[in-house]
């Protein structure tokens, strides 16, 4: 009964999630409400591509046309346009050879024989991308279908390019897709997470009460900060691809994500880095059970009051980068990151013991924070 028990609890949880989902799509734009828009246009536009070639015109391979046209309602305008000539001319090269060969050769088991590899292969072509799967589709449908002629085959080919305009068509004129929110949402996420880990390691500094698990799970998420910046850097590219071609742009109704993406995405990289690089080092400490005496007070309180600035500066740098904050406060809160860091080089001498291994500890410690606030600074002048 056990993996009956695990396989109910795992079908609530689909359930549960696809609500979840539902409600989210219901309740305003996002990612949910892009899907669902996007399953609807694709189920529209195999509709009509089979209403005109099944329905009206009777073709005698009428499947073709909805199934192209089906695919072809890609997440973006220009990615549609793209891949739809990318999976024509696949299509219609698998169909051309397979047609070619299995008439010659007067036999479709061994045009199979000859064609299949080839096509395969030809699906490998870095000009065809995701779409040389195709080719070897075009010709499997010919040699498998009750007979080979070049009617038929002319036929399929001119039901995919039908098929293809009427996705292509369907994903243009009807809400033509747009992923604006994506590149700010991502790059908030990555503020806060950068500013959460900060104040964390700020705190476990101050109070000198941490361990190699917590100073573990600071690292991992100092890592997976570095994914958040990956996906919001993805994000900002996919949002500009959904501008291309994309009628909702030349009218105005939407604007390319500016510069202050690209900005944002530097700075946070940079800032995902040498967090990383704060929370191996104390890590490291651990894991060579030398906590008793590091960092030692006089230099814990001034990094971990360096950390909290830091952590507030890029708070502020967010905001400020998309006009929800004050310049003004970006600035002063930099310049006191700047004190802090300033601090931070007094009171080394005076934590020195002579230890080498502790040397190169706050050593590494002073070299973060300096390209920490270094990357922070430029905001003075251009936030």
């Amino acid at each position: 009964m056990h993996w009956y028990r695990t396989a109910t609890q795992a079908v609530r949880g689909q359930v549960r999630a696809g609500v979840l989902t539902a409600h989210r799509a219901w309740a305003g734009p996002g990612r949910e409400r892009d899907l669902v828009v996007q399953a609807f246009k694709a189920a529209l536009a195999a509709f009509l591509a089979w209403l005109a070639a099944g329905w009206w015109l009777n073709a005698p391979v009428a499947f073709v046309a909805p199934w192209v046209a089906i695919v072809l309602v890609e997440s973006t305008v220009y990615r549609s346009i793209a891949h739809g000539l990318q999976q024509l001319a696949a299509i219609a090269t698998g169909t051309v050879v397979a047609t070619a060969f299995a008439l010659a050769l007067n036999s479709t088991l061994l045009a199979m024989a000859v064609v299949l590899p080839a096509a395969v292969l030809l699906g490998n072509w870095r000009r065809l991308d995701s779409q040389g799967i195709y080719a070897a589709t075009g010709a499997l449908f010919v040699l498998t279908g009750p007979s080979v002629g070049v009617l038929t085959s002319a036929a399929r080919i001119g039901e995919a390019v039908f098929g293809a305009l009427v996705g292509i068509a369907v994903n243009v004129l009807i809400r033509p897709p747009v992923y604006l929110r994506s590149p700010r949402a991502a790059l908030e996420d990555a503020a806060d997470e950068a500013r959460s880990v900060m104040e964390d390691v700020a705190e476990g500094l101050d109070g000198g009460e941490w361990d190699a698990a917590e100073a573990g799970d600071w690292h991992e998420r100092a890592l997976h900060l570095s994914r958040l910046v990956d996906q919001a850097r993805s994000a900002l590219g996919w949002s500009r691809e959904s501008l291309r071609v994309n009628p909702r742009r030349r009218s105005r109704t939407v604007a390319e994500p500016g510069s202050a993406y690209d900005d944002a995405v530097a700075v946070f990289d940079y800032v995902a880095v040498h967090t990383a690089g704060v929370t191996r080092t104390v890590l490291e400490t651990v894991g060579e059970d030398r906590k008793a005496s590091w960092p030692g007070s006089t230099i814990a309180g001034p990094y971990a009051a360096f950390l909290r600035r830091a952590a507030d500066a890029v708070r502020l740098y967010g905001a400020v980068r998309f006009d929800d904050g004050s310049a003004a406060e970006l600035d002063e809160a930099v310049a006191g990151l700047r004190r802090s860091l300033d601090e931070l080089r007094r009171r080394l001498p005076d934590a020195a013991t002579g230890d080498p291994e502790d040397l190169a500890t706050y050593g590494t410690l002073l070299t973060q924070a300096r390209r920490l606030a270094d990357q922070l600074a430029p905001a003075e002048h251009d936030g």
